[in-house]
């Protein structure tokens, strides 16, 4: 009888075979995504090794060369201009990723995702071991850091839209953003991962810091090669509620008026003459832009990204420099950032679904954050108590707007009603927001690295000003969902 099984066998019997694929799918995405991240993190842990304060430390008898000052640090950042030269590696990364990222959409969509998956990680696990390798090949040319981490950013274009459309295939609307926001604490996991392998060869040999992340995401492009199931209907299993056709309402409504926010005559014809036929085909650049909500959404990533990408490069660097903390303390202490990330992500998913209200979740998270950034860099040094706190909560703010939007919103847009269940949108309309997004995060360190010459506190003023601009371009929505809520009802359109 059923009743004698032993638990264990009795809980594996109670999920079906699609909760076990879905599942199995989840863990997969949640996997691919982390190692992306965290083959993108050992540059901001090696920045503090690469130039440093070599005073401290005890000049071996037998080095040549006079230079008391740098003869400890890596040419070519051995020069007063090391911090633009850390801006433009950064950012040979982060513009090639940007400019990618629009392309990579479309690809994602016309070609298969676990082919796309695989060849992405294994390029990207290439040109990370390349730039590790740097170290063993004695290279000092920044042409030849700068080059290989472009090469980098554009290959790992291929990630984002990739596993958000697969997500995408496999779960429909159910608790999205409580979903959707645990997932995205790969983003986080894989920084923090990175941060602690970066870590422990960065004193000894700084180029491995590179060379196992770049192993790790080559044996993960392998993993997804072998055990990838990119659709239901690949296994014969059932498809998510936004493939069927009796769905109805849009999937980012919270109240009566978001019928006002997320429509338009041209969508409005659209719905109508095309209600009763799924699509299949990859939908257009222009179309996706047109579906209500993106560009809001779009903009308000680019800020928000600013200030994420800009703790992701600097954050290190910041702690080594004010709290005088060692290239390994200052990697191990920034991971707490990542850590408030985690908690950020899955609080903004779970009170957007309990509210419906995905702009004005963001908002808020925004303007919490920037007085935080403020306390932050004048109160968070001054004890180490201190500085766990702010880091925690400063990483909750800054990153859960950002994985809200770049997870949820994305998918909630991507299978907007006007789309009538076409999930082949998802890869456009995710790389159209995350690619707006990624022009903000080339431009955060960048500019940090052309401020902060000038003193931390102005880079603070720039980071804070981006979360109040980030805030005010969901204006407009933020209003539509508080008026929902009052219960104003929607103008009718004649």
């Amino acid at each position: 009888m059923r009743s004698s099984l032993a638990p264990g066998i009795r809980l594996i019997t109670s999920f079906s075979r699609d909760s076990g694929y879905r599942g199995f799918t989840l863990f997969l995405t949640f996997l691919f995504y982390t190692s992306y991240h965290l083959s993108r993190k050992p540059i901001s842990i090696v920045k503090s090794e690469l130039h440093k304060n070599c005073s401290t430390l005890i000049r071996p008898p037998n080095l040549n060369g006079t230079d008391n000052e740098t003869w400890c640090d890596w040419a070519p950042f051995d020069q007063d201009n090391y911090q633009t030269l850390f801006g433009a590696v950064d950012n040979s990364f982060l513009v090639a990723y940007a400019i990618g990222m629009f392309f990579s959409g479309i690809f994602g969509e016309r070609v298969p995702l676990r082919y796309y998956l695989t060849t992405g990680m294994l390029l990207s696990g290439l040109f990370t071991c390349l730039f590790g390798l740097g170290f063993y090949w004695n290279i000092h040319s920044i042409w030849y850091y700068a080059f290989v981490q472009a090469m980098n950013g554009l290959v790992q274009t291929t990630g984002w839209p990739a596993v958000v459309a697969c997500v995408g295939n496999w779960f429909g609307k159910g608790k999205r953003g409580f979903i959707m926001g645990v997932w995205n604490s790969h983003t986080s996991v894989g920084n923090i991962l990175g941060s602690l392998i970066a870590g422990i060869f960065v004193s000894s040999a700084w180029g491995m810091s590179f060379i196992v992340p770049g192993i790790i995401i080559a044996s993960t492009g392998i993993l997804c090669f072998f055990f990838l199931v990119e659709k239901p209907e690949d296994v014969d299993c059932s498809p998510p509620q936004h493939h069927e056709d009796n769905e109805k309402e849009p999937l980012l409504q919270n109240s009566s008026s978001n019928e006002e926010i997320f429509s338009s005559p041209g969508l409005s014809n659209s719905i109508s003459s095309e209600s009763t036929e799924e699509h299949t085909e990859a939908i257009s650049f222009c179309r996706a832009l047109r579906i209500p909500g993106v560009m809001e959404f779009s903009l308000c990533l680019l800020f928000a990204k600013l200030v994420s990408y800009t703790f992701l490069y600097w954050l290190p660097l910041y702690i080594s420099n004010v709290a005088h903390f060692d290239s390994k303390e200052a990697g191990d202490m920034s991971t707490l950032f990542d850590v408030g990330g985690i908690v950020g992500g899955v609080v903004a998913g779970l009170v957007s679904d309990q509210t419906g209200g995905r702009a004005s979740t963001c908002c808020v998270m925004l303007i919490v954050a920037a007085p935080m950034l403020f306390l932050y860099n004048h109160i968070g040094q001054h004890s180490l108590a201190t500085t766990i706190g702010m880091l925690l909560v400063c990483g909750a703010l800054v990153n859960g707007p950002y994985a809200l939007i770049t997870t949820a919103v994305s998918a909630d847009l991507g299978t907007h009603e006007s789309l009538r269940g076409n999930s082949r949108a998802l890869s456009t309309v995710t790389a159209i927001i995350d690619g707006t997004g990624s022009i903000g995060a080339a431009l955060g360190p960048l500019l940090a690295g052309l401020i902060s010459p000038t003193g931390w506190n102005n880079v603070f003023f720039m980071l804070i000003t981006a979360d109040i601009l980030a805030c005010l371009l969901l204006s407009r929505l933020v209003y539509k969902e508080v008026r929902g809520w009052c219960g104003h009802s929607p103008r009718q359109r004649g």
